[in-house]
């Protein structure tokens, strides 16, 4: 695992893939590009053949069919699936810059470009010894670029779970525990602002990402903050993750029976009421309004 530290002053522990890992992707991504520069190269004979073209014409044709496949096929695919290639999704890696932040096509160029000399030309020998030097495992394409390589799929630590309120908070909000039910649905929530639920929505949803004495810190900060703003105050000894998803659960369930309510109301008939004729009289006479009190606001009656 490696701590990185983002934009938002969030701590992150990453888990940075290793050597033998990032060379079977390697391997993947290599395989298919032989096969891709094969089927090319064997075009582009034939099309010489067929329009006569001359050595050296040929030559540039070959030179430029290798270029586009080994360069264009990682900067293409990182740059398109922010970080990943054919091998590194097979095998649950990801390029992202120091920061932890999505590679960039800047990023994607200089490690294609670095690529093509130190895996292709010297066979992968300054990749290795770069890699095992690096605390994170890079090579020489990711020390030029300012990246690094992470395990998306990286097994959860042994005997893990959500605290108290359920399991796992990588893919939306868990179910509310049943036994804080009762009490949540007395929250009153009127004073929630959004901001502040959508930063603690995201402390939930990265919460095994983040650094174990930060997360506990901000999440503290997180539920003293909806504490001070939401009624009546949590059960005595509730953490404040499990506080946080609650208070949010309840925020979701009732926001879906609201629009529930309104998509299923019966439609409003309006009936057009036809202008009055010129002539006319008006059906109810002028309103006369007291006079003022005091010289303040009286309200009409």
């Amino acid at each position: 695992m490696d701590e990185i530290v983002t934009g938002e002053a969030v701590v992150l522990d990453l888990p940075y893939a290793r050597f033998p890992t990032r060379m079977l992707a390697h391997l993947i991504d290599l395989v298919l590009q032989v096969v891709v520069l094969g089927v090319v190269s064997i075009a582009a004979l034939a099309g010489a053949a067929t329009a006569s073209l001359d050595s050296a014409s040929l030559s540039a044709v070959l030179v430029t069919s290798f270029v586009v496949v080994i360069v264009g096929y990682p900067v293409a695919f990182e740059t398109l699936s922010r970080g990943r290639t054919i091998g590194k999704l097979a095998l649950g890696l990801r390029v992202v810059a120091d920061d932890g932040g999505p590679e960039r096509f800047r990023q994607a160029l200089v490690r294609a470009l670095a690529g093509a000399v130190e895996c292709w030309l010297l066979l992968g020998v300054p990749a290795l010894i770069a890699a095992v030097i690096s605390t994170r495992g890079k090579r020489l394409g990711d020390i030029f670029a300012g990246t690094f390589v992470i395990r998306e799929r990286a097994p959860r630590p042994a005997g893990a779970a959500y605290p108290a309120a359920g399991k796992g908070a990588g893919s939306g909000l868990p179910p509310m525990d049943p036994m804080l039910r009762g009490w949540a649905a007395k929250l009153d929530l009127s004073a929630l602002p959004e901001p502040v639920a959508a930063a603690a929505a995201s402390y939930l949803s990265r919460y095994w990402q983040l650094n174990a004495p930060f997360r506990d810190q901000l999440g503290q900060q997180l539920a003293a903050d909806i504490a001070a703003r939401v009624t009546p105050p949590p059960p005595p000894g509730l953490p404040p993750a499990a506080y946080l998803q609650a208070v949010l659960a309840e925020r979701r369930d009732r926001e879906l029976a609201r629009w529930q309510a309104a998509s299923t109301a019966p439609p409003v008939t309006i009936v057009p009421v036809a202008p009055p004729s010129p002539g006319a009289q008006p059906a109810v006479g002028p309103v006369t309004l007291p006079p003022p009190r005091d010289g303040g606001f009286a309200p009409p009656v």
